[in-house]
């Protein structure tokens, strides 16, 4: 076995938990259940990664074997990228073509490496006749980077396919050209959505919301399934507006409904607003930069005007609503009090648009 694909399965297996270790070996179903019995995981990482690699060489473990256990391992640790979305179609009057998903890596492989010279693409099969693609990019002089790796997943039958973010941008189109081809359609477009949670992405896009999602942080609650907040309430407390308060839940059970939201951690707005119609206050920041709110701004101003009292071009501000769960901290901000019901359809909107990057404009 080749020195850098021993240090290739050295590394995957150092960025593995010890306690998803054995789940992570079994998925990649390459070493036997004897060999899996012979590894001592109460032993230090370091000194596991080395008994892998022992084991690997035994197998004479290729380049194909090492980049299926990174699939597998980021399969299991997908929260930790972010995850663009691309939808696809078909020209005017196509019909849909029976998919064949072999036909479809070979189409996929051979539109890279064509391109590309230098260039790893490897599949794994998935649930949902979904399909995992790892490419390592290289360059026409340099070998495939696989410790960079870009990960596609694409649902066969469906228009969507969902990307890690890379910072090879350059390779972008030429992803999305494989991807169309292979899969038979006319034209792909980059949506206005990304998060860390594949699987609620999938769930928007899919229009599949009544679901439990992936939870990778379990932290507290960011609010009780009742938002009456009833429990240990002291009995002589006598609760005022019970009618609004009804009138709230009812609003917000018909704007979100009563299951778990899709997990997203940020909405973006970008405003373009004429200035001629802006009324802006002294210190803008003071008015719109609330907690887990972020707003850029490009110009200065003050009560009276200022320098914006003869400008013509368009204001331009950017606001970013982020939470660990922004959906459900959405949805609890009117049974709290803390805002009125029902939430702007700007916030609300996010799962049925299949957006949570906006650019409003002025009519």
């Amino acid at each position: 076995m080749d020195e850098t694909i021993a240090e290739f399965i050295r590394r995957t297996i150092l960025k593995i938990p010890m306690s998803e270790m054995m789940t992570v070996l079994e998925a990649w179903n390459f070493l036997s259940e004897s060999q899996l019995q012979t590894l001592n995981l109460r032993q230090r990482k370091d000194s596991l990664a080395q008994s892998v690699v022992l084991l690997c060489e035994e197998k004479c473990a290729s380049l194909s074997d090492a980049a299926l256990l990174d699939i597998v391992c980021t399969q299991v640790h997908r929260h930790q990228k972010i995850w663009d979305v691309y939808q696809m179609s078909k020209g005017p009057g196509e019909d849909l073509d029976l998919f064949d998903i072999e036909q479809f890596k070979s189409s996929f492989k051979k539109i890279l490496q064509r391109a590309l010279r230098n260039v790893t693409v490897s599949f794994r099969d998935a649930e949902e006749n979904a399909v995992w693609i790892r490419i390592a990019w290289g360059t026409q002089y340099t070998k495939p980077n696989q410790y960079k790796p870009t990960y596609v997943v694409y649902y066969s039958h469906t228009p969507y396919a969902f990307t890690s973010s890379s910072r090879l941008k350059s390779n972008i189109p030429l992803l999305g050209q494989a991807l169309t081809v292979a899969s038979k359609h006319h034209q792909i477009v980059k949506m206005d959505l990304r998060s860390r949670y594949l699987d609620s992405l999938k769930a928007i896009v899919f229009k599949q919301y009544n679901q439990n999602f992936e939870i990778h942080n379990p932290t507290a609650p960011l609010q009780e399934r009742s938002v009456g907040l009833d429990i240990n309430t002291d009995s002589r407390i006598i609760h005022e507006n019970a009618v609004e308060k009804d009138k709230v839940q009812r609003i917000t059970q018909e704007t979100f409904g009563d299951y778990p939201q899709p997990r997203l951690e940020f909405a973006q707005y970008k405003f373009w607003k004429a200035a001629m119609l802006t009324t802006t206050p002294q210190t803008p920041t003071q008015s719109l930069q609330f907690h887990n709110r972020f707003l850029e701004t490009k110009f200065k101003s003050d009560l009276n005007g200022g320098i914006l009292a003869d400008r013509e071009e368009p204001l331009r501000c950017l606001i970013k609503f982020s939470s660990p769960h922004l959906l459900e901290a959405l949805k609890s901000l009117a049974p709290a009090g803390i805002a009125d019901a029902p939430l702007s359809p700007l916030l609300t909107c996010i799962p049925s648009r299949g957006m949570n990057y906006f650019k409003i404009r002025d009519k």
